[in-house]
């Protein structure tokens, strides 16, 4: 595979375009630049090396003048993006990293009053964005050229300077932690809950990196220590007790500080913790409160900020579901489906599973079908990019809804692989403990009462039945777990009553 034509490939249409324009200007008086001639060959139809050569070369083959022009063209290539990046990184870092440059410039022209007049400019900027990293390159440029006329005094330039360390040391160390969890719990998430509880690893690495008593006195670092208590409150299903912590801390920095334009990366995340965690604890207009919020930020951050668009958009639909508006859940999903440009790969299938729990309460089981088949990839894959229980879910989804198309022999063969799947990953132990299915047994429990549906619709009606699905889950209280377990259960209860889903499920989720 030929690295240089997949880097360039991956430019948009108006990069393209752009690119060879930034390519001709860099040379106007050369004709017949062999640059763009072998741009114009790497991004057409794939050809081998020799056969690059011989287009390039067509009279005399030259592969040294070829590697020579490919080495060109990949530093136009980053001369290029490095430009872009700049024009269009509005945050405060990019801002800094200009005055920087400008004073080192004027440093070396002989300038030294208007270099230190930039660099004044540079230390207000990174300072009051807590831009500790570019702060720091600031702080060294004044002390190498304390000794130039106009310059701030040393011993302040010091003082200031190891001030601003020991608070990027103290964020560095908490983006440390915060990466080392988010690591963890992702493997966590491929092989199913850990067995082991996850406080122990979460106090083991905020001891190692000596973060048990930091403060929050920044966004940035208010964000990272928040992240850290929410990957353990995910695994422990502890939405109660982080909600209001979350709440109260995001309350304090609004009224202490309030978020400069350069944090809105750090506000957004801020707002989708504690969003998240109101959505889980079923307080659902609240959470929609600060989604709104949360897309009002957006809206004015711009294209830097866009990437977390989808994640908003999505608690933002499943808040709706529960406020008895799943009509405009669907049509939230739908539209950002239809975007130009599309989706990320992994966030469009979040929302065609997302779409399908939709039209799945509103009775259209079609729909929900049609959405289902068109994610396009095999278990193994979603399993791999998604996590074992985004996985269940959709196979889970997939059952109910085969049987509601009448499609019982379909939804047999279906319980029957996910039932035969986790017993062979989670085996029971000597003497049946650990039981088999681990930490999702009561998934098997679940299969087993579908699965006498399925033998006999009328079964559900029965008070035998009616005591099982009460007992249901025995290990986990209902009020802990996720709603999307809840809407499998409601599904149950719904068949037991006579009732419709959708009318039970927002019983379940309000009570």
């Amino acid at each position: 595979m030929d690295d240089l034509r997949t880097a360039l490939l991956t430019l948009s249409p108006d990069d393209r375009t752009e690119f060879v324009r930034f390519l001709q200007r860099q040379r106007q008086r050369v004709a017949g630049r062999q640059d763009v001639r072998l741009y114009e060959l790497l991004t057409g139809p794939a050809l081998a090396p020799a056969a690059l050569v011989a287009r390039l070369y067509p009279a005399a083959p030259n592969a040294v003048a070829y590697y020579a022009v490919r080495k060109r063209l990949l530093l136009h290539l980053t001369d290029f993006l490095v430009l872009r990046q700049r024009q269009h990184d509005a945050t405060a870092a990019a801002a800094v990293r200009g005055h920087l440059t400008l004073a080192q410039y004027l440093f070396g022209a002989g300038v030294p009053r208007l270099a230190w007049g930039t660099l004044r400019k540079a230390e207000k900027q990174a300072r009051d964005h807590e831009q500790y990293e570019a702060l720091n390159a600031v702080y060294n440029l004044q002390i190498q050229h304390a000794g130039t006329p106009h310059a701030e005094p040393l011993p302040d330039v010091l003082r200031r300077r190891h001030a601003n360390k020991k608070a990027a040391d103290e964020e560095e160390r908490a983006n440390i932690a915060d990466s080392l969890l988010r690591h963890r719990l992702r493997e966590a998430r491929t092989q199913g809950r850990p067995a082991a509880a996850f406080d122990a690893i979460v106090q083991e690495i905020l001891a190692e990196y000596d973060l048990l008593e930091a403060f929050a006195r920044s966004p940035s670092l208010l964000c990272r220590l928040l992240s850290i208590a929410r990957s353990g409150m995910l695994v422990r299903r502890d939405f109660a007790s982080f909600a209001p912590f979350a709440e109260r801390c995001y309350g304090l920095m609004v009224r202490r500080h309030g978020f400069a334009p350069a944090q809105r990366g750090y506000q957004l995340r801020l707002l989708y913790m504690l969003a998240h965690a109101l959505y889980r604890t079923r307080h659902f207009a609240e959470s929609v409160r600060y989604l709104e919020q949360g897309r009002a930020v957006l809206a004015a951050g711009g294209r830097p900020l866009a990437e977390s668009g989808p994640r908003f958009m999505f608690l933002l639909a499943a808040n709706y579901a529960f406020l008895q508006r799943n009509a405009e859940s669907i049509a939230l999903l739908e539209g950002a489906l239809r975007t130009v440009p599309a989706l990320p790969a992994l966030d469009a299938l979040t929302a065609r599973l997302q779409l399908t729990f939709h039209y799945f309460a509103e009775g259209n089981f079609q729909k929900a079908n049609h959405v289902l088949l068109r994610l396009g990839r095999t278990d193994h894959w979603l399993e791999q990019h998604m996590g074992l229980e985004w996985l269940l879910n959709r196979n889970l989804g997939e059952l109910l809804i085969q049987f509601e198309l009448g499609a019982a022999d379909v939804a047999l063969l279906r319980l029957r692989a996910i039932d035969r799947g986790l017993r062979e990953r989670f085996p029971a132990g000597p003497g049946g403990a650990p039981a088999a299915g681990g930490s999702y047994r009561y998934v098997l429990g679940y299969l087993a009462l579908v699965h006498e549906i399925l033998e006999d619709p009328t079964v559900a009606q029965r008070p035998a039945f009616a005591q099982k699905v009460a007992r249901m889950p025995e290990f986990w209280p209902l009020e802990r777990e996720d709603l999307q377990i809840q809407s499998f259960y409601a599904w149950l209860r719904a068949r037991m009553l006579g009732r419709p889903y959708y009318e039970v499920l927002l019983e379940i989720a309000t009570s």
